[in-house]
């Protein structure tokens, strides 16, 4: 018995102090349960009320999902928004033309008027957050088989979804976290008419590029401005010159006080996804074995990418936004890999089994839990990296991800379904091999191609060869080269003219030119390999290991029952808090928590595309033409601070005490960006661009002082 309590006692002691203070994404109808009180107690002067209420106007009415991947904030009254430059680089790129490079040059709108619709592109509002858990757990029982509680689980979401928005015009989602163990409701209200305002060049807006990327320090300005628009009535409705600028329940108040060391700061956001409650046996898979081959195949891309982007302005226009997409994973998935060497983190979730293990000797219902772990990740690791290979490597060239496109509209026609469905999805095929062929050319494509074709084969599994293989080998000597080459040669799909008209007078009888053509059956072959013998072993898998981090999650709930467990991030509203400070990479070396204007000049080098200073900068800097801005003698750029944040939080604000918004967090600091997995109180730094440097190029680069006039600036 004493042994046992040893045991438990020396889990519940890793449980309390492997929760840093700063660690943690909360939800925020929870605040008031767990962290409030702590917030407070470090400098915190607003409530729980304050931050999400469904009775009045609360910070949350400020904060947007903006497109489908990162936040945005509203700072005026008028709907104006503010967000990332690489979240809005998409429809930045889009308006970007060789006259018109707003990429390039920058992008201003010095009226209403000028404001530029953007296509597809939405926000989304947080209208209120229910839990749900016991309406969407009802009928499941633990007698029951997985795919007989999923279906019960499935249908009691849709049920709770509809009856959630049932009379209105709002989205519901219903989410799972820590495993499914509790759910969520979340509707939102969407709007459609979301227009570009403003972006700095990207000299400014992505200054350091990939170079800097996930870096600190950093000296980028990453900002754009949007505006949201709605019908006369303030409700969403699709664009129309006759919409009005949104009129909001809630704006953020900007400060250009700064910030100093140790400032309480805080972050409202949506990141995207983490993975705390990981074994052993995960990490050692992802950190092994599937990061470095990705990061390999990646790398290749990349190469290929760079050397034709450097010498032509028109494919670096081309495939900035692509490029940057590519970089931005590979950069991430290396500083994992340090970053949970570096934590020995694989020795500490393996400490953890082991003390979790014994702990069941007395609560047998997760008794031989860690042993299943194990299983399950050695069978699933084949699976795993095969699954890397289809996404990184076929779907990787550009040409076979976009002859995936046609899937749907060959399968139509084959079972002979009706006309005008078949019509509907070759319009929808017409407008995407558009914007493909915009942004494609065939010369990268062909050599991605020829680079990552016999990775793939070398790889994986010989279990997961398609027949191609086998057809290299004997027809041609398994020269890939050559066999790329034929392909390409005969294929209509890097032949737009031909492609289009196929499409334009297309009928089910014409099925057999796409089917047939030998991209799409290369594609194909690979796709019949990755359904048949990959994509169901590896999410059967997957889901017995979903099944068992259920149960794990609730029994390292009941042995640290004084731990405050937070739920992964899953792209739902969350609030993070820390403070600003900085950090000591390695022996000898202490960042400092800021940066400023000097460090761009500093870096300011013509030569390199990610360090071309723009004149005007220069010149401002020069004349020391700072105004408000100023703070000793320069312009505050960014900072960085221990707000718990990743992927989604792109765009969040980054608050002060008061509520009011001290910067737009862009970044993690590399060192520590395997807080994804693990946070490390040492090294896990969000890093924010600070709102100061945002107005200065909005008021004194852009001269778009009109902008800076909507906002109520708190000085």
């Amino acid at each position: 018995m004493k042994k046992i309590f040893l045991v438990l006692f020396s889990m519940i002691i890793i449980g309390i102090t492997s929760l840093s203070a700063d660690e943690g994404m909360w939800i925020p109808i929870l605040l008031e349960k767990y962290t409030i009180a702590d917030m407070q107690k470090k400098g915190f002067k607003l409530t729980a009320e304050d931050i999400y209420s469904i009775n009045k106007a609360s910070l949350k009415d400020a904060i947007v999902i903006f497109g489908g991947g990162c936040t945005g904030e509203l700072v005026s009254d008028q709907g104006l928004l503010l967000t990332n430059h690489h979240c809005g680089f998409g429809q930045i790129q889009r308006h970007s033309s060789i006259e018109k490079d707003y990429l390039k040059n920058g992008f201003w709108a010095m009226s209403k008027e000028e404001e530029l619709p953007n296509p597809g592109l939405t926000v989304k509002f947080l209208v209120r957050i229910e839990d749900v858990t016991s309406s969407i757990l009802n009928g499941v029982d633990n007698s029951m088989s997985q795919e007989e509680k999923n279906k019960i689980i499935n249908k009691n979401i849709q049920s709770v979804e509809s009856k959630a928005i049932e009379g209105s015009d709002y989205i519901a989602s219903v989410r799972p976290f820590y495993y499914g163990n509790e759910y969520y409701l979340f509707v939102y209200e969407e709007f459609k008419d979301v227009r570009l305002v403003g972006a700095p060049p990207s000299s400014i807006g992505k200054f350091g590029g990939d170079t800097d990327n996930w870096m600190w320090p950093r000296h980028t300005g990453d900002f754009s401005v949007f505006r949201i628009y709605a019908g006369k009535n303030n409700k969403p409705a699709d664009y129309s010159t006759e919409n009005v600028p949104y009129k909001p329940k809630k704006f953020l108040n900007v400060s250009i006080k700064g910030v100093n060391e140790d400032d309480f700061t805080w972050v409202l956001g949506y990141p995207g996804s983490t993975e705390e409650y990981l074994t052993s046996h995960a990490m050692k898979l992802i950190s092994e074995t599937r990061n470095p081959h990705k990061i390999k195949l990646r790398d290749e891309r990349l190469r290929i990418m760079n050397a034709y982007m450097e010498n032509n302005d028109t494919i670096r226009i081309k495939y900035a936004s692509k490029n940057y997409g590519i970089s931005n994973s590979w950069k991430k998935w290396d500083g994992e890999i340090r970053g949970l060497q570096r934590l020995d983190a694989i020795n500490k979730k393996m400490q953890l089994e082991k003390e979790f293990e014994a702990w069941t000797k007395t609560n047998t219902q997760y008794e031989g839990l860690i042993n299943q772990f194990e299983d399950n990740y050695k069978n699933i690791n084949p699976y795993a990296l095969a699954t890397d290979y289809w996404k990184e490597a076929i779907n990787g060239i550009e040409i076979l991800d976009f002859v995936a496109d046609f899937e749907k509209l060959i399968e139509l026609s084959e079972n002979k379904t009706d006309t005008t469905m078949i019509l509907e999805e070759r319009n929808k095929l017409i407008m995407i091999s558009s914007g493909f062929y915009k942004n494609y050319d065939s010369r990268i494509d062909n050599d991605v191609f020829k680079a990552l074709l016999p990775m793939y084969f070398s790889g994986v599994n010989k279990d997961f060869y398609p027949p191609v293989y086998s057809l290299i080998q004997s027809e041609y000597n398994g020269d890939f080269d050559k066999y790329i080459e034929k392909v390409l040669q005969e294929t209509i799909f890097n032949k737009p003219e031909k492609l289009y008209s196929i499409l334009y007078n297309y009928t089910s009888q014409r099925v057999g030119e796409l089917k047939n053509d030998p991209v799409y059956a290369l594609y194909s072959s690979f796709l019949d390999v990755y359904k048949n013998k990959v994509s169901e072993k590896y999410f059967a898998i997957s889901a017995k290991n979903d099944s068992l981090y259920k149960i794990y999650m609730n029994g390292l709930r009941e042995i640290q029952p004084q731990k405050k467990f937070y739920p992964d991030a899953n792209f739902t509203m969350r609030v993070a808090y820390g403070k600003v400070k900085g950090y000591y990479p390695r022996d000898g070396v202490k960042y400092l928590y800021y940066t400023t204007l000097d460090g761009v000049i500093e870096k300011d080098n013509p030569a390199i595309y990610d360090y071309n200073v723009p004149d005007k900068l220069k010149d401002l800097y020069t004349k020391k033409d700072f105004g408000v801005y100023e703070k000793d003698g320069s312009v505050p750029i960014c900072f960085i601070a221990t707000n718990h944040t990743t992927g989604g939080n792109s765009g969040s604000p980054v608050l002060d005490a008061e509520g009011n918004l001290i910067g737009l967090n862009f970044d993690r600091a590399w060192e520590g960006i395997a807080s994804d997995m693990m946070y490390d109180p040492d090294y896990s730094r969000n890093v924010t661009l600070d709102i100061r440097y945002v107005l200065f190029i909005i008021d004194k680069y852009a001269g778009a002082k009109h902008l800076i006039n909507e906002m109520n600036l708190i000085k």
